[in-house]
């Protein structure tokens, strides 16, 4: 597992998962502009306050308040827009580390959207926690990495899994493996944990779980 995840993390910086970042991240940041107007145009059109300095420190703390909640959604709407780029990032994996093994096929599209809205849930949910955690003292750590662990190592690998088996087969499989499932969500959710790296989350998760899986199938064809 460590090996898969050492490999993942030497890929996600190499000039073909790049390309997907930068995409991921043009398109992050395209909604994080049209969000950071909507919210400063409301705050033009809904409010008048009877002094100019008023206005000034409405703005001020508006504008503070908009990068807080900007910050927040930055992995869920890069989670979003990387779960368009899945299978593109599977197919790169397979073509460079497993050329002689059986093609994976790609999601079909209304399975594709459906995966990624849970992998979008999963991140939204996952950063909530950490959410929590700023502000609430006393709340331990080991909830955050308990259920996020469980909830990405289930989504992602169930992903990888999919690419090759009906839903159910992959399901049953990741459960029979469940415990190596889980520590490899651990990972990510270790990941997922760290500002700014919490960006590539996705692309880490689906190569790591990509490299995992081809792991476990190979033992259990042995």
């Amino acid at each position: 597992m460590f090996q898969a995840a050492s490999r993942a993390m030497s890929q996600v910086f190499e000039r073909s998962f790049r390309a997907i970042f930068w995409k991921m991240l043009g398109f992050t940041l395209a909604v994080l502009v049209m969000i950071w107007l909507a919210l400063q145009g409301g705050l033009v059109a809904f409010v008048e306050l009877p002094y100019g300095w008023m206005e000034t420190a409405l703005s001020i703390l508006t504008g503070i308040g908009a990068i807080f909640v900007l910050g927040f959604l930055i992995a869920p709407i890069s989670a979003l827009f990387a779960g368009l780029f899945q299978d593109e990032i599977a197919d790169i994996v397979e073509e460079r580390d497993y050329p002689g093994d059986r093609p994976g096929r790609a999601l079909p599209l209304s399975q594709s959207i459906v995966q990624t809205i849970k992998f979008t849930g999963v991140v939204i949910l996952g950063n909530l926690f950490a959410l929590f955690l700023l502000l609430i003292p006393g709340i331990n750590l080991v909830a955050f990495f308990l259920v996020n662990g469980y909830l990405l190592g289930r989504e992602f690998f169930e992903f990888a899994a999919m690419r090759f088996l009906p839903a159910e087969e992959a399901k049953a499989f990741r459960k029979a493996r469940g415990g190596t499932v889980f520590l490899a969500g651990l990972v990510i959710a270790g990941l997922l944990a760290v500002p700014i790296l919490n960006l590539v989350t996705p692309i880490f998760a689906t190569i790591f779980m990509m490299h995992l899986y081809k792991r476990l199938a190979s033992r259990a064809v042995i």
